[in-house]
């Protein structure tokens, strides 16, 4: 199996080539082609295994197939429990969108608020943000969330414990 047989388009099939990947993992090509076809999907997989990917470039060609609306509203959002993750994602994102006219920003707590809310009044397709942050900056009127037609969660560390 090859990401061209998932259906993908040529831009995010450079973006993958790239970064040195030739063959969707599992996960990938179980995921990839029903998020594709609109379908909620909800996975779970070793870390490493590349979930971000399997996420992150069906949400990219869905967005890139869309007109970009003139004042960029966020149209997707990832929810991620940490700082880490969130940064992980929107760099993975980065890379992925690279030929591509969409623009990704990342918001999470515990640094200057003000540098995120520039970025967002710039305008953003893509959200990476941890909840708290997230509220934070709904609350105060810096972001909507209204326009949002593409969510993607993960799980809280937590959970994941709790869940072995």
């Amino acid at each position: 199996m090859t990401f061209q047989s998932l259906g993908l388009i040529e831009a995010l099939l450079k973006a993958v080539r790239l970064q040195g990947y030739e063959t969707p993992s599992p996960i990938q090509q179980k995921a990839i082609p029903p998020i594709l076809e609109g379908l909620d999907v909800l996975a779970s997989a070793q870390t490493g295994t590349g979930k971000t990917a399997g996420f992150t470039l069906p949400m990219l060609q869905i967005l890139s197939k869309n007109p970009v609306p003139h004042r960029r509203p966020v149209r997707a959002l990832v929810l991620t429990p940490t700082r880490e993750l969130a940064d992980q994602v929107y760099t993975n994102v980065k890379h992925y969108s690279k030929f591509l006219d969409l623009r990704a920003a990342v918001i999470f707590g515990g640094v200057n608020q003000n540098p995120q809310i520039k970025h967002l009044r710039n305008g953003v397709d893509i959200l990476v943000a941890t909840p708290g942050r997230l509220l934070d900056l709904e609350n105060q009127g810096h972001l909507s969330l209204s326009k949002v037609c593409l969510l993607y969660t993960s799980p809280s560390p937590r959970d994941v414990e709790e869940s072995r």
